[in-house]
């Protein structure tokens, strides 16, 4: 179902991260999963992409800064969500 490239940045033990997955889990969309719990690239990459974010998960469908796993549930209850994974 998804064409568009699906970018997650979590942390080892989060609850919004694993819920988050869960939901795109259930649309059957395939994602990258970045764990920044140590810091390192990935975090620095998450934090230019998203200056401002400071919790996780950070999601990115496409080049779309999404959120975190409210925005995403937000997304699928309207019915957009399933736009934004189809392209």
């Amino acid at each position: 179902m998804t064409t568009q490239t699906i970018d997650i940045f979590t942390k080892f033990g989060c609850g919004y991260c694993y819920r988050a997955k869960q939901l795109l889990d259930r649309k059957g969309a395939k994602y990258n999963e970045y764990d920044v719990t140590l810091g390192g690239t990935k975090k620095r990459e998450m934090l230019d992409r998203a200056p401002h974010a400071r919790t996780v998960p950070q999601i990115f469908i496409g080049d779309v800064h999404v959120g975190g796993s409210d925005e995403l549930a937000a997304l699928d209850r309207s019915g957009r969500l399933d736009e934004m994974l189809a392209g």
